[in-house]
């Protein structure tokens, strides 16, 4: 695969801001791992990073391209900060360049498929939060989205008793506001959702400290007959979990089989 750490501008930011790319190469003669292509544009995935976090993180803390590079599959990693994916009260237009700019830079950039059939978004974490709030948002974009320890009721974790957000982070994203129920309340999302939503997947360890949140995402999604594959089992809020996790993911995304090594 090809992987590119891109620097440019960005309009809705007013600044200069960066992302990690994973790009489908053809190859057969790379020792311990062959790449391969799809017909036509190839398939992307956004996957998005947590709150302490960069758009690097990924390929530092996984085997992320080793994982991709049989599946014809681009991958692209933007940064965010600790916005939550969300216009800041008190920052920068980090949802503005999520939801609208980034899709048409990268395609402006690199030869991308737009088809909804061909567009996936996870993360984990803060970004398991933004994959899933992006896809309840603008569900015609996506065919499948993937959360992997979410933050998935962040209106619940401001005032949470044991492990409530940092008062700083949340004056910066939401000033005095509360999340719920508005369109940054995944929770709210689902109650409203309509039929026709992209595949979802959520996954959380049984020892993590948002797996309570996690599961009453699952039940709210249960309750209104929202579809979706869950996967509660051992782990906790680490990288050896979402290691494991993003190859099951992987495995599970409805891509194209029309994969060319040659």
């Amino acid at each position: 695969m090809a992987r590119i750490r891109c620097d440019f501008f960005s309009e809705a930011l007013g600044m200069g801001t960066s992302m990690t790319v994973l790009l489908p190469e053809r190859s057969s003669a790379q020792i311990g791992m062959a790449g391969s292509t799809v017909a036509g544009d190839p398939p992307v995935l956004y996957l998005l990073h947590g709150l302490t976090d960069d758009d690097t993180i990924w390929t530092r803390r996984t085997s992320i391209e080793r994982y991709v590079a049989p599946l014809g599959l681009a991958v692209v990693m933007p940064q965010a900060g600790r916005s939550f994916y969300r216009d800041e009260e008190h920052g920068n237009r980090y949802w503005t360049f999520l939801s609208e700019e980034l899709p048409e830079v990268c395609r402006s950039f690199f030869r991308l498929s737009d088809r909804r059939e061909d567009t996936f978004v996870a993360g984990l974490s803060m970004g398991g939060y933004g994959a899933v709030k992006w896809a309840l948002r603008h569900p015609d974009r996506f065919a499948a989205a993937a959360s992997l320890s979410g933050a998935l009721n962040v209106a619940r974790r401001r005032r949470h008793q044991t492990r409530p957000m940092d008062p700083e982070v949340w004056h910066t994203v939401w000033g005095d506001r509360d999340a719920a129920p508005t369109d940054d309340d995944t929770v709210a999302l689902l109650e409203r959702a309509g039929v026709d939503l992209p595949a979802l997947y959520v996954a959380c360890g049984t020892e993590d400290f948002l797996y309570e949140d996690n599961t009453r995402f699952v039940g709210t999604a249960r309750r209104r007959g929202v579809p979706l594959t869950v996967d509660f089992s051992p782990g906790d809020h680490d990288w050896a979990y979402w290691d494991a996790k993003i190859q099951d993911v992987l495995a599970w995304l409805p891509l194209r089989r029309d994969v060319s090594g040659r």
